[in-house]
């Protein structure tokens, strides 16, 4: 729950927001560093609530529902900074789904398993191009970083993929 507290803390930091700005966003721009869906962006926000990190009031705009708005209080600043200090100071082992594959690959014939890898190698190639393609975010560096990380990651499995089929395709 601390990686989502810290988003959704980090975005009410610029300002308050309601619910389907927050998810809207978090849809748009943070799909490459969460998953996190609406259900858990909203029980996530109750939560913090309960908590006393953050505030609800509600809005009546015009003929539109009452929405609720939230807002990060003096308490809520506190516990996103520590969640920050924590998530930047951290290090963490990094799970490859794609690594069950590699450990099993003695089973295949290469002639089957360097295709896959491939396969995998031109997937990640479109994947980095799309990070590429990233426009530079002006107001905070912080989205560059985040962005830049991601490709650097990357970059560093296509390298591998490119020596670990080169070393395959010879070593037969």
């Amino acid at each position: 729950m601390e990686h989502r507290s810290l988003i959704l803390l980090g975005l009410l930091m610029g300002q308050s927001q309601h619910g389907y700005q927050i998810n809207e966003f978090i849809e748009r721009n943070l799909s490459t560093v969460t998953d996190m869906k609406k259900p858990t962006a909203y029980a996530t926000l109750d939560k913090l609530n309960q908590k006393g990190y953050i505030d609800i009031h509600f809005v009546q705009e015009g003929n539109r529902p009452t929405r609720k708005v939230y807002s990060i209080n003096e308490k809520g600043r506190t516990y996103f900074y520590q969640l920050l200090m924590n998530n930047l100071s951290s290090a963490e082992s990094v799970n490859y789904q794609g690594d069950i594959g590699l450990m099993f690959i003695d089973f295949l014939p290469m002639d089957q398993a360097v295709p896959a890898l491939k396969e995998r190698l031109k997937k990640n190639k479109k994947l980095i191009d799309l990070f590429k393609q990233t426009p530079a975010h002006g107001i905070r560096f912080g989205v560059n970083l985040a962005v830049n990380h991601k490709i650097t990651m990357l970059e560093a499995e296509i390298a591998f993929l490119e020596n670990t089929i080169q070393n395959l395709v010879h070593s037969n």
